[in-house]
């Protein structure tokens, strides 16, 4: 296996012969070398495994090595395995675009969403988040590029929305999720994540319940970390290279 910092390179042939526990291993090890490589305590950065198109058991055997935290992009496939995996202890992260006939379902089966964008989706979470939950956790996606497909919200605009945020009961604000831009120009990369940890901080000295900074993917969550990150979502460097089924649920 080819690692580069930045970026992971998998071989074919190691990629899809290296089990979970395997990945799993290597991926702390590359997660604690990083950190105290720039001075951080490992415990500040919590991983969250993305979990979309995999399978219910794939998820179980991740959940066994103690993962507990995974995060989906596609709402009926996430609720199936939340249905599969109800008797394990799993905290579920949304963290694709999300549209207003979604937000009902949402509220009910999450634990975070990571994509809030708009006053009016976090509106329609706060309200429809049953009663007898915890409150839901929040993350404002910000857009640091102009690739199309991508949402967030302007940086500019980052504040007037966590104010607004702030004030919705069954919501609590934790923080920022980004997406930087596709490239591997690491300058660029680097731009991106140290004005998100400058957002970040701004955010977290006006409210208390501030604690993420969820950036960082399997390509570049070396780089995130060393600017700050304190929540990195992997997926292919987790669970290795996506299969042709969209959903596989099994």
């Amino acid at each position: 296996m080819l690692l580069l910092y930045g970026r992971i390179r998998l071989h074919t042939n190691n990629a899809n012969s290296m089990d979970i526990e395997t990945r799993k291993v290597q991926l702390d090890q590359r997660v604690n070398s990083t950190a105290r490589r720039v001075g951080r305590d490992p415990s500040e950065i919590r991983l969250l495994a993305v979990s979309k198109t995999r399978s219910a058991s794939t998820i179980r055997s991740l959940a066994s090595l103690g993962q507990t935290a995974f995060g989906e992009n596609y709402l009926q496939e996430a609720e199936d395995k939340i249905k599969q995996l109800a008797d394990l202890e799993l905290e579920w992260h949304f963290i694709g675009q999300l549209q207003r006939n979604k937000t009902a379902a949402v509220a009910a089966n999450f634990d975070w969403v990571q994509s809030i964008d708009r006053l009016v989706i976090a509106e329609r979470l706060a309200t429809q988040r049953p009663i007898e939950r915890k409150a839901l956790n929040a993350c404002i996606q910000v857009r640091m590029s102009e690739e199309t497909g991508k949402g967030g919200v302007k940086p500019e605009d980052l504040f007037h929305l966590a104010g607004a945020i702030n004030t919705l009961p069954g919501i609590v604000l934790r923080g920022l999720m980004a997406i930087p831009e596709n490239t591997i120009d690491t300058g660029k990369q680097e731009m991106a994540f140290r004005e998100m940890h400058s957002l970040y901080t701004g955010l977290k000295a006006q409210y208390d319940t501030v604690d993420t900074l969820s950036m960082g993917m399997s390509g570049d969550f070396e780089l995130a970390i060393a600017e700050g990150s304190t929540m990195i979502r992997v997926g292919t460097a987790l669970f290795g290279p996506r299969d042709n089924a969209k959903h596989a649920v099994k």
